[in-house]
């Protein structure tokens, strides 16, 4: 099994140094608005293929720039729509959210973005279709992504490298529970 996995990894490698940064770069762009694909794989892979730092950096720069991307697209193809529906239709729940995201504080929206099971393309969504600044959506997805991306690319890298050691596996498996755990309470405190 570790053989597989290992020869995957080493493909997936070959695959992304022979495009260079840009294929990793485009991975996680797609990622952050086509929720399905694995962001820690794609992280994992950036960081084993380009080092630490820059694999890192353009992890970092694809995220901010697809949840950017998704932000403006919701914001200027829906935000208006949305808000004509939901005031035509007396849907006074969602005008109710849309004020919560709107008035969120800077902090809370930074510790939401960097938390790792966080779906990201719902705070995208929100946050473009409410009247959150662009100004604090921006800071706090550049801060709360860098510890996501940290985060994802720790855990992607130490699993890939050891997937025959226990002892590596335990503590991967303990993190990934103490941060869904601390995700879930803070998307039940947040309503998310």
């Amino acid at each position: 099994m570790s053989d597989l996995i290992t020869e995957l990894v080493n493909n997936a490698v070959l695959f992304l140094s022979s495009f260079g940064p840009i294929a990793g770069i485009l991975l996680i762009y797609l990622e952050s608005i086509i929720a399905i694909l694995p962001l820690s794989v794609f992280i994992a892979l950036n960081i084993i293929t380009f080092g630490d730092i820059f694999g890192f950096t353009i992890s970092l720069i694809a995220t901010v720039l697809g949840c950017c991307s998704s932000f403006f697209f919701f914001r200027y193809f829906f935000s208006k729509k949305v808000r004509k529906f939901y005031k035509r239709e007396k849907l006074s729940k969602i005008d109710e959210l849309m004020k919560k995201i709107s008035k969120i504080s800077f902090v809370n929206l930074t510790v939401i973005m960097a938390l790792p099971f966080t779906p990201a393309f719902l705070v995208n969504i929100a946050a473009g279709l409410s009247k959150c600044s662009f100004k604090k959506f921006f800071i706090s997805c550049l801060i709360g992504k860098a510890f996501m991306v940290y985060f994802w690319g720790y855990v992607g890298t130490s699993l890939f490298e050891s997937v025959t050691d226990i002892t590596v596996l335990l503590k991967i498996g303990f993190m990934l529970l103490l941060s869904y755990t601390i995700s879930k309470a803070v998307g039940k405190k947040f309503d998310i």
